[in-house]
């Protein structure tokens, strides 16, 4: 099924952009200390061939994925393309020497991120450039100076933040408007609806969400045995969003998802995307597809329409 034709504004940037972004953090690949097991450059270059064949027209990547892989598995795939999608890229994390990450937001290092992102892209600019996590806190403010200055000179068309609560983008708005935000957000993870879309409605920000299926725990196919199989290099064995308890409300959640999947006809993923999607706050959504084939259970989510008796059912499992 092809994606919904409908485009979206991304805030007061006058970008469109399609209801689902292809995700750039799998193609990072596995050996960076924050990847995915098992995936290649091969997979996560067929994956985004098959995402512009279908007219996904918009991603999101980082300069830490992969240490600048991500961004090269990207640009190899663009050269030499006429119409190119719009590219968003984020800003912050650095390689350490012992090949760890270490967060820094050194006006002098966000822009050594940005220009290797472009070279790595092959573009001369990208056309929206994020702080990837407000770390070190203090430094949020001369970070936005510095991305200010970095548009000014053309290298971004447009500027936002991800990871940021109110207060932090506050501080910012005192320096130049915060034209986007990119939260956490899935029927699993709601904390930005407290705040933070709320503000983003008020402002005219432009809101990509990103883990809409959490990382692949609505999607239907995540069991206790397989993340315990998973390698100890696979960033799911450790991170909290995989913890036990977040992996019993997923599974409580799952068999509702599943109800309202088989109603619509279509798969539990589409269903936790098109859910997000339903938010007025909400521009798009950033979904992670590893390959080819993960595209077409997803691709529904952008024209389904979810009835009121489906979002009570799905909210009575996911507020609990």
């Amino acid at each position: 099924m092809p994606p919904s034709s409908e485009r979206r504004g991304l805030g007061a940037t006058g970008l469109e952009i399609g209801p689902i972004g292809f995700g750039g953090w799998a193609a990072g690949g596995s050996e960076w200390g924050h990847g995915w097991s098992g995936q290649s450059d091969a997979e996560s270059a067929a994956a985004l061939e098959r995402a512009l064949e279908a007219g996904i027209d918009w991603i999101d990547t980082a300069a830490v994925y992969g240490f600048g892989r991500s961004e090269t598995v990207i640009g190899r795939v663009l050269a030499g393309r006429r119409e190119r999608p719009l590219l968003f890229t984020k800003c912050g994390p650095v390689r350490e020497e012992n090949g760890g990450i270490r967060f820094t937001l050194d006006p002098a290092s966000l822009r050594r991120d940005l220009e290797g992102s472009l070279v790595r892209l092959g573009v001369p600019f990208v056309d929206l450039l994020q702080i990837h996590r407000p770390e070190p806190p203090d430094g949020i403010d001369q970070a936005w100076e510095a991305l200010v200055a970095l548009r000014d000179e053309g290298l971004a068309r447009h500027i936002g933040v991800s990871n940021f609560d109110v207060a932090q983008i506050e501080r910012l708005e005192r320096i130049a408007p915060v034209e986007t935000v990119q939260p956490q957000y899935s029927l699993l993870h709601r904390g930005a609806e407290d705040a933070l879309l709320p503000w983003a409605r008020r402002a005219r920000a432009g809101v990509i969400v990103y883990s809409p299926m959490a990382s692949g725990l609505l999607a239907g196919s995540m069991t206790r045995e397989r993340l315990a199989s998973l390698p100890p290099s696979d960033w799911r064995t450790t991170d909290a969003r995989f913890s036990a308890p977040v992996m019993e409300r997923a599974f409580e959640l799952l068999p509702r998802l599943r109800a309202v999947a088989e109603r619509h006809g279509v798969q539990p993923g589409a269903v936790a995307v098109a859910w997000t999607l339903r938010n007025p706050a909400v521009t798009g959504a950033i979904v992670g597809f590893r390959r080819p084939e993960h595209l077409e259970p997803v691709l529904p989510a952008t024209t389904l329409e979810l009835t009121p008796g489906d979002v009570a059912e799905l909210e009575r499992v996911s507020r609990g």
